[in-house]
């Protein structure tokens, strides 16, 4: 019964003010698990595509919940794979209710 989530989290850019995403994969073997096998897939400004690994102080960063993940992301992508529908509009009605 293993899943994999995506963890997703937005906060200030350094740069520009914008909005800087980050996300992260992770594996869970049963419902009960810890999360295994973490891997980050990298953090972007959509405003000025800075690449910004962590907020800066005093900012902090939203995190929203994980979502389950279906499809799997190979371990040595280069880039991530391209999110579903689905899981893109959970994550903007999980956005607009936090």
């Amino acid at each position: 019964m293993r899943k994999q989530y995506v963890h997703l989290s937005a906060y200030v850019c350094e740069m520009c003010a914008g909005l800087v995403i980050a996300g992260a994969v992770a594996v869970r073997e049963n419902e009960i698990s810890k999360e295994t096998d973490i891997r980050q897939l990298g953090a972007i400004c959509l405003s000025c595509g800075h690449r910004q690994s962590g907020p800066t102080e005093p900012g902090r960063a939203r995190h929203l919940l994980p979502i389950e993940w279906d499809h799997i992301i190979p371990s040595g992508a280069g880039r991530p794979v391209v999110a579903s529908a689905e899981a893109l509009s959970q994550v903007r009605t999980d956005a607009k209710s936090a």
